[in-house]
């Protein structure tokens, strides 16, 4: 069982950073890969970024890429999304969610959730 809590998510001006973190419990996080979603309001959930356990690999949407960075540290059980150049349309709640079987590049499957950290930018 695997409990994660993310946090850093706030109000921006479009442009600015944040910087969302996501700490998760347990002895084997390193076997875990790591995925960042988000849910605008009235819209599904999308995939935004993903790593592997050992941080060899990260993929992100086509959305996000060259803005948004995913990385971790399994010394401390945390990932972690860096967010520059941020949009209105970036506005959403944001959940960190862990996976076992996850290969490289997909979106799943992810068995653990955390409850989300709402970040909205303002135009």
């Amino acid at each position: 069982q695997v409990q994660l809590v993310e946090s850093g998510g706030g109000l921006v001006q479009a442009g600015a950073s944040l910087r969302l973190s996501c700490e998760a419990s347990g002895r084997t996080f390193s076997s875990y890969a790591m995925g960042w979603f988000r849910q605008a309001p009235g819209k599904e959930r999308e995939f935004v970024a993903g790593i592997t356990g050992n941080s060899g690999t990260t993929w992100y949407a086509d959305s996000v890429k060259g803005r948004f960075t995913i990385s971790r540290s399994n010394a401390k059980n945390t990932v972690y999304l860096q967010m520059n150049s941020l949009k209105p349309e970036d506005t959403a709640v944001y959940y960190c969610a862990a996976g076992v079987y996850v290969k490289r590049y997909a979106l799943g499957p992810y068995d653990y959730w955390g409850q989300g950290t709402q970040v909205t930018v303002s135009s």
